[in-house]
């Protein structure tokens, strides 16, 4: 898996005057769109598209600072439709206008060009287990937050405490199915993940019951999910821990799966202080 990511990246480096054909380089890591954008952002800590941005801003200073083409020609031989708009991307990566870096010699700021190998690290397995399932229905409380990749997400967590201990034993009284008890769920996220993207956020249960006055009702279809199972974890560093595991080891390991569209799920029982939590991460899969 990760050597065909790496295929993919090569074409970032090809007529960087085009935008970067995702779907050509999802054909080159023998993937989807939507498996290649997740894990190129879990592995490398940024969407692609940001990525592409930096990498392509990176060769452009190269040549700024050269000083052999006009300023002009290289926003063409890189993307942009005039001088002007390449000044404002150059200036947003690189702290100085073109102009400026060539006259003055200024720092830059350079993106290396990415390459992902696995690595082990303490030989730890990673547990799991496959779950076909039906179409089933969440119920509950819903929320529009953005997206916070490490460390506590603090609309969630004002969100999660603004609920009231009334609102979870009306979710616990709903819960009729797997996963089950209060499911925390994540949807309608945008492809690329970006830090401070929003989505969906639910504090749900998994349920065949009508859903009460004041409940968000999201149907899932049936698919197959894989689930991490973890116990004692710190939180959130350890559930946060789950996923980089899953995207930096468990589908390296497992090119027969690929993540697919659709609501991620968390389920925790917290120790007393709130401070560890045990549980499961579901992921939805497809079968390559």
């Amino acid at each position: 898996m990760l050597e065909a990511l790496n295929r993919a990246l090569d074409l970032v480096e090809e007529d960087t005057s085009r935008p970067v054909d995702v779907a050509r380089m999802a054909r080159a890591a023998l993937t989807s769109e939507h498996h290649l954008r997740r894990m190129f952002t879990s592995l490398a800590g940024m969407p692609l598209s940001e990525y592409v941005r930096r990498r392509r801003l990176t060769l452009a200073a190269v040549e700024v600072a050269q000083g052999d083409a006009t300023l002009l020609d290289i926003a063409v031989r890189y993307g942009y439709g005039s001088a002007e708009a390449f000044a404002r991307a150059f200036r947003a990566l690189h702290g100085v206008g073109p102009g400026q870096a060539r006259r003055t010699g200024a720092v830059l700021t350079s993106q290396p060009r990415m390459t992902f190998r696995l690595t082990v690290e303490g030989g730890t397995a990673v547990r799991y287990r496959i779950v076909e399932k039906e179409a089933f229905r969440l119920v509950g409380y819903r929320a529009r937050v953005p997206l916070v990749h490490e460390g506590v997400n603090p609309d969630m967590d004002a969100f999660v405490r603004g609920l009231g201990e009334t609102a979870w034993e009306r979710l616990a009284a709903l819960s009729d199915g797997e996963p089950g008890g209060v499911v925390s769920a994540v949807d309608n996220i945008e492809p690329e993940r970006a830090e401070g993207s929003l989505l969906d956020y639910y504090q749900a249960a998994v349920s065949t019951a009508p859903a009460p006055e004041g409940m968000d009702v999201l149907e899932v279809a049936a698919g197959t999910w894989v689930v991490f199972p973890f116990e004692d974890a710190p939180f959130p560093e350890g559930i946060q821990r789950v996923w980089v595991d899953a995207y930096g080891q468990w589908f390296p390991s497992h090119p027969t799966h690929r993540t697919a569209p659709g609501p991620e799920l968390v389920t925790a029982d917290y120790g007393e202080d709130g401070s560890t939590a045990s549980g499961e991460v579901w992921v939805p899969v497809e079968r390559v």
